[in-house]
């Protein structure tokens, strides 16, 4: 297909109101629109023929089709996003709307991690999608750090940040680990990690144990490698995702082929890498973007939508996003406030924490 915004500028204006039309009574009542519907409300006098002929252009030009021995037309992948790029009006956020996000945040947003929780499953609530929130890996300096052996082949590591947050990973230690490897492993970590965050700990020991390789015993080396790696991976700027609503995606549908794309959405969902190269998409111009269908990289299935924001920190660092899931039909001119606002307040949050 060419160019969007290329084709609107052709089209005149009855072509463009029986377009917009279109689309608009679609992601309303998700049915195929005929033309004696679009002639009972059209702004001027015109018959069915002519209506049919309009949209006959359009499906020529890409931007309708027809779904099986209907009748009626609706949009297509391309269509929608031509009507999103060109001619959605997006409406003011409801009060409503603004109260159920607002109420989640409460009198105990110290909890940061409970709040989110309680953000993801307001946003799945008010648009009635799923909603997905990724959120950052705690970055305040560590105060303590320590392993616990939990048997032979599983161990703890705990994290005790200087503003009281704490994080407990299990992980494989590699065999043969004493209570005093383990000992000397966390009094060496110690020793080092005062005012430190955990991105800058783990330049500081790769460093100290090439240095003090014959100094520091080989368990204890082993075990801080292996203990440290927890928090390393591919994804490791985030801490995790939160998606809350996928009853609301399964109830909208009852087709056998949709209830299995919506197990390969959640499935492709499971991975956050996927999510956190998308955000590097996202990063080129914060505020919302809207994903349609196939054309979204992070799922491998069409027929779904991403409408999402990514939030930024005090320093105006992007550091996750919000998003909410739902079919290509949408009410992208609601959702799209909601999502904005939605991670302005998560910004502003977590800002508030650090």
């Amino acid at each position: 297909m060419h160019d969007a915004s290329t084709i609107l500028e052709q089209l005149n204006d009855r072509s463009r109101e029986v377009f917009r039309r279109v689309v608009e009574s679609y992601l309303i009542s998700g049915d195929p629109v005929g033309s004696r519907t679009l002639t009972r409300d059209f702004s001027e006098k015109v018959s069915a023929a002519t209506i049919r002929n309009v949209m006959q252009d359009l499906e020529y030009l890409g931007l309708l089709g027809s779904p099986h021995i209907s009748a009626g037309r609706i949009p297509t992948q391309d269509g929608l996003r031509m009507f999103v790029d060109g001619l959605l009006e997006v409406s003011n956020l409801e009060a409503d709307d603004r109260h159920a996000i607002d109420a989640t945040v409460g009198s105990n947003s110290q909890d940061v991690a409970g709040v989110l929780d309680r953000i993801g499953s307001a946003l799945s609530g008010v648009t009635r999608g799923a909603s997905l929130v990724l959120t950052p890996k705690h970055e305040a300096p560590i105060k303590h750090i320590e392993f616990v052996s939990l048997g032979h082949d599983r161990a703890l590591v705990v994290l005790v940040f200087s503003d009281g947050h704490v994080e407990n990973r299990i992980f494989t230690p590699p065999p043969g680990q004493t209570p005093s490897s383990m000992r000397e492993a966390a009094n060496f970590l110690n020793a080092l990690i005062e005012g430190k965050t955990l991105s800058d700990l783990q330049t500081v020991i790769s460093r100290q144990i090439s240095a003090r390789k014959q100094e520091i015993d080989k368990l204890a080396r082993d075990l801080i490698e292996s203990g440290l790696a927890v928090w390393e991976g591919e994804d490791d700027s985030y801490e995790r995702l939160i998606v809350r609503g996928r009853a609301n995606l399964l109830s909208s549908t009852s087709e056998e082929q949709d209830l299995e794309r919506i197990r390969i959405l959640f499935d492709d969902l499971e991975r956050k890498r996927d999510i956190a190269e998308f955000l590097e998409l996202a990063d080129e111009g914060a505020g919302v973007r809207i994903f349609i269908g196939s054309e979204n990289k992070l799922f491998s299935l069409s027929g779904s939508s991403l409408v999402v924001s990514p939030y930024m920190n005090a320093d105006r660092k992007i550091i996750g996003a919000v998003g909410v899931i739902g079919p290509t039909r949408l009410n992208y001119g609601r959702i799209v406030p909601i999502v904005d606002y939605t991670a302005q307040l998560v910004g502003k949050l977590i800002s508030d924490r650090s």
